[in-house]
């Protein structure tokens, strides 16, 4: 049997910088059996697309502009349609490597953005990124921060097919409204210690679930980073709340990611 694909984690991340050959040895012994990674602005693509050719087949790249773009560490702001067009060039060169398009979505956190201008914007860029999903045949990877509603409309109305949304943070009625669009929830390590995605589980069939780390972020703890590895955390805590072996969520979100990540059966081993 396959292990779990991380279908969505950080690995550019700055933060992974010094010991990144590590973390990916540490998840393929804890035998995952794939990282799908993602990217938020264009500054990162080239570290992402590296990553992807360093381990190949393990390490699968998605690239895409986020709705939240940092400006420096300290500083965020929603995107722009100018950002989007500094990262078209780059996806078009990569796009034969990729999996999917990657972190897109809508972020309506009130601090970056609390004007209808501001959202509109982020609607724009994730239309324009829907589009180009469509027409290179990828899924899309999606981020919906107090979106929930508004992202999976917008997906729906835009006809995309093939959805992955990351760490939904929405209510489970709402996700339901996903699941009837045939679209997937990745969930991630945080479950531990979150009652929203735990109630979320309960109501999500275990047939629209994939698994996720969001590395850096999401970990089992605050505060501190989280990795790859730490898949099996999100898996177990899937099965307690189902009641069914570790095995099953396993085995069924690997197929599931195998669903939303068509290119993935290149690479797994199954």
């Amino acid at each position: 049997m396959a292990g779990p694909v991380d279908c969505h984690c950080h690995l550019a991340a700055p933060c992974f910088q010094p010991d990144v050959a590590a973390v990916v040895r540490a998840a393929e012994q804890a035998a995952v059996s794939a990282l799908v990674v993602v990217s938020e602005q264009a500054g990162e693509f080239r570290s992402v697309v590296e990553l992807s050719e360093r381990f190949p087949g393990f390490v699968l790249p998605c690239l895409g502009v986020h709705p939240v773009q940092e400006v420096s560490p300290e500083e965020q702001r929603s995107v722009t349609l100018k950002d989007l067009d500094a990262a078209l060039p780059l996806i078009e060169l990569y796009k034969d490597k990729l999996v999917g398009i990657g972190e897109v979505g809508l972020d309506f956190t009130p601090r970056f953005a609390s004007t209808d201008e501001q959202k509109e914007g982020q609607r724009q860029v994730l239309i324009k990124q829907i589009e180009l999903a469509r027409r290179l045949d990828l899924p899309l990877n999606v981020h919906s921060r107090s979106a929930g509603r508004p992202a999976i409309n917008l997906l729906k109305e835009q006809g995309a097919t093939k959805v992955l949304l990351h760490a939904f943070d929405g209510k489970p009625s709402v996700a339901m409204e996903g699941v009837k669009a045939g679209y997937y929830f990745s969930i991630p390590p945080s479950i531990i210690r979150s009652e929203q995605k735990q109630k979320l589980v309960k109501q999500l069939p275990l047939e629209n679930m994939c698994l996720e780390t969001d590395s850096p972020a999401l970990g089992p703890e605050k505060q501190v980073r989280n990795e790859p590895k730490n898949i099996y955390i999100a898996a177990e805590y899937i099965a307690k709340i189902k009641g069914i072996p570790v095995g099953e969520v396993i085995e069924v979100t690997t197929q599931n990611a195998l669903k939303v990540f068509p290119k993935l059966q290149h690479f797994l081993r199954i």
